[in-house]
This record gives C-alpha cells, structure tokens and sequence, in this order.
C-alpha cells in the first residue's frame, strides 16, 4: 500500500470515528428534548387509555417505526399489559381483524403522513378502539385523527445524510419504553409478576424463590433426634440428597447429619447403634422459603456447604434446597 493511499485512509477513519460521536451526541439531544418538553398532560391522558383499555394494546408502525413498534409491544406485553404488533401493510390486507372492540391502538409515525398508517384510519374509527399516536409532525393526518398526541419531535436525525431515522427512533423507543414502565407502575405490578412471565429466562430465574425448588414432604430427608444412626444413613441413601435433617415433629430444626459427616464417624469406627442426636452438626445454615434462590446460592458458596434448610416463620423444617437443585435451574 502506498504512503498515500494508507493517509487517505487514516483520514476517512478520522472523519468516520467523528461522525459516530456526533450520532451519539444528536441522539443524546434528542431524548434532552423529549425530556425537556415532556408533555404530563397527553402522558397521562395516554395512561388512562390503556389502564382502561378491556381488551390487548395493539402497536403498529412501517419501516423503522414498525421495528420500534414490535419493541414497544414486547415490552408491555412482559410487564404486565397484553400487547402485540400489527403490521400496518399487512392489515390492510386483512390482519386488521386481529383488533377487536375494546382494543387500544399505539400507531407510530415520524411524520404522521405515513400512507399504510394513514389507510387504516377510517377502518378503525369503525371500531371501538382508542388511538395514541407517536409523532414528530403534530398537523399531520394521524395527530389530527388519533385521540391522545405524544409528540416525539426532534431538531435533525443523526444520519449524516439527514434521511435515515436514527435520532427520531431513539427519541420513540425511549417514550416507549417510559409509558410501558409508567404503566408497570400503575398496575403495581412486581417482581414475582415479572418472574411469572419470565419463567425461561436468566431475568425470571433472578426472581426465583426458594420455595419453588426445595425438596418437601415425601421427598424431604428427615430423622427424629432419637434415632439410631443407622436409620439416618437409611434416610440419607433413600432420599439422596446427602444429608438428613434432624428434627422432631413439631419442633425446630435441631441438626443435620451430611455425607461427610459421616465419613468423618465411620473413620472413628462409630457404632451405628448411637443416637443421631450425638452425631449431628447442631444449628445448620437456613433460610426462610420465600427467600430468593440466589440468596440461597450465596449462602451455600460462602458456606463452602451443598444443603440449606429451609424453615418458616416458626422455626419449622419446611424443606431442604440442595444446590444442585439450584443447578437445575440454570442459575449458574
């Protein structure tokens, strides 16, 4: 490569790393702006029109807007909100079905002039549906027919070439995102409720609680403190945790007796004829069985340990969570 040539291209580089920080500056300006004119008034107006909405929360837009639109649908459909996306085009072309009475409609259009958005308005004024629309042009033909306005108006796109929709998306994608968790707020809606939505995923098992991996009744490895070591083996071999609890009906948790433990006995050549109560580790590590799994893991990796008991309020054995239980889960 000559010397010029590789100028030339130091220079384009130059030139290049440039216009990316002037992308993330004007994108930056765009949501200052959408900050800055934050419009309460037609906010909340759009809350109360999906908090009443009886049936799903229909997201529509083209081209880029259409990919915000399936983001925005997602979102509210995760938290709490029943949501999906219609494809504008598609809907003129009968998908316009999947929006029933009862429906709300969140059309997103940059300039409110967009001709597949525009075509369905007169179809669903037939229909009983509120319309919020996302607009940069408020006398546009979707501001004028929608009920409720949010204006997401900006100064210039990011683009270079000031075509592609670049700070006009983030400014959408951002009020998008603000009115699903204004919303979330609204419903009260809260972890355990985000976990019930999320139950395959590394956000819903975050949210898992203990009870919901612990070993219980029959599958519970418990012994009473006057029992003969040789039934707490028989226990532990049966339930196949490695461990046994040791503890009386209606009592607490008085010890547990492990795997190791046990080796430990046998090296001293213990009769098996002696009580469990004189073999076991007393005052285990615990915890309660609305405690979240992975302070569960916590526990057990500080603890150097493989078994927690699991007890209520009362001080009562409830189960036991193993951390290969916590393995299943795929939390680590």
């Amino acid at each position: 490569m000559s010397e010029g040539s590789g100028g030339d291209q130091a220079e384009r580089r130059r030139i290049s790393l440039e216009v990316a920080r002037q992308v993330v500056r004007t994108e930056a300006e765009a949501l200052e702006k959408l900050e800055r004119e934050f419009d309460e008034a037609a906010f909340g107006a759009a809350l109360d029109v999906l908090l009443e909405c009886s049936g799903r929360i229909v997201c529509t837009g083209m081209g880029k807007s259409g990919i915000i639109a399936k983001k925005l649908a997602g979102t509210l459909a995760s938290t709490g909100s029943p949501a999906f996306f219609l494809h504008p085009a598609e809907a003129g072309h009968g998908d316009l079905g999947m929006i029933v009475d009862g429906d709300a409609v969140i059309a997103l259009s940059h300039s409110g002039n967009t001709a597949e958005i525009v075509g369905l308005l007169p179809s669903m004024r037939r229909l009983d549906v509120r319309l919020i629309a996302f607009v940069g042009n408020m006398d546009s033909s979707l501001a004028r027919e929608s009920d409720v306005v949010l204006h997401v108006g900006i100064e210039e796109e990011a683009c270079p070439l000031g075509l592609a929709p670049t700070a006009s998306t983030t400014a959408a994608l951002a009020l998008g995102d603000a009115l699903a968790m204004a919303l979330l707020q609204e419903r009260g809606f809260g972890p355990e409720d985000f976990a019930g939505f999320h139950p395959r995923g590394s956000l819903g098992r975050r949210l898992l609680r203990v009870a919901t991996v612990m070993h219980t009744g029959a599958q519970l490895p418990c012994v009473p403190q006057a029992a003969p070591l040789r039934d707490a083996v028989a226990e532990m071999s049966a339930k196949g945790l490695g461990m046994t609890v040791i503890c009386d009906p209606d009592q607490g948790v008085a010890g547990i007796l492990t795997d190791g433990d046990l080796r430990r006995l046998m090296e001293r050549e213990t009769s098996l004829d002696l009580p469990v109560a004189e073999c076991m580790t007393v005052d285990p590590a615990r915890i309660g069985p609305d405690a979240l799994a992975t302070e569960a893991l916590r526990l057990l990796e500080e603890g150097r340990i493989t078994c927690l008991t699991v007890t209520d309020e009362s001080a009562r054995l409830v189960g036991v969570v193993h951390l290969h239980d916590l393995w299943r889960t795929q939390m680590i």
